[in-house]
Parts: C-alpha cells; sequence; structure tokens
C-alpha cells in the first residue's frame, strides 16, 4: 500500500509541476495535469489534497469544475484550442510519414475531444 500511495504521489507532484508550467505557457494545456493531480492527491494523502485544494492555481483552474459548476467558456476555448493545436501537429507529423491509421485514430480522438467538451462539460453561466 505504501508503494501504491508513493507513486500516486509522485505522479500527483509531476501533474502539479506540469500544470503550473501550463498555466504560464500558452502552448501546454494546464487543466488534465492539474485533474491529474487532483486525483493522485485524493487518493494518495489527505493533507496534500487539503494543500492543493487550497491554492491558487486548483481555485482557478479547477474548483468550479469540480464542483459541477462547469467551465468558463474562455477556458473550454483555451483547452480546446491547445489540445487541438498539439493533435494538429502530432497529425501533419503523421500524415507526412504516410502513417494513415494514425491520422485516422488522431481524427476520431479529436472528434470525441470536441464533443465531450461541447456538450459533456457545462459551460458557467457568470454571476454578477
Amino acid at each position: 500500500m505504501q508503494i501504491k500511495k508513493a507513486i500516486l504521489i509522485i505522479v500527483g507532484c509531476i501533474g502539479l509541476g506540469l500544470g503550473a508550467v501550463g498555466a504560464a505557457v500558452p502552448l501546454l494545456p494546464a487543466f488534465p495535469f492539474l485533474m491529474l493531480a487532483a486525483f493522485c492527491f485524493a487518493k494518495s494523502s489527505e493533507r496534500l489534497d487539503a494543500w492543493f485544494r487550497s491554492t491558487k492555481l486548483y481555485k482557478d483552474n479547477l474548483e468550479s469544475y469540480v464542483k459541477g459548476e462547469g467551465m468558463h467558456k474562455s477556458a473550454k476555448k483555451r483547452v480546446v484550442g491547445m489540445i487541438s493545436a498539439l493533435m494538429a501537429i502530432g497529425f501533419i507529423i503523421m500524415l507526412t510519414k504516410e502513417v494513415y491509421i494514425g491520422c485516422m485514430i488522431l481524427f476520431v480522438v479529436w472528434v470525441f475531444h470536441i464533443l465531450y467538451f461541447a456538450y459533456g462539460v457545462k459551460t458557467k453561466t457568470e454571476e454578477y
């Protein structure tokens, strides 16, 4: 059990690090890495989970989504745009190497990604 806990803490710290970089660097999406960190910390340590939930990084990027309120429209656009750009790079590389099966698989994953964010993730309404 201790090994599983240690692995979850290490993976959570890596996710937190990549999420923090993603919050600052426009090309790297922060959301999936922060979700990974939240999951790992919740499964491994109550103290780490409580600390992570109190950080500004969590509150700005994940809190409303985790509460079921959805994501801001701008955040959804940013996530979809960044993931789509990264997938497009992979698609172009596979296309130039003539890996057509890989292109088709990546295209299907991209379509489901778009559908998930369009219909599966609620858009948070602003309260003034």
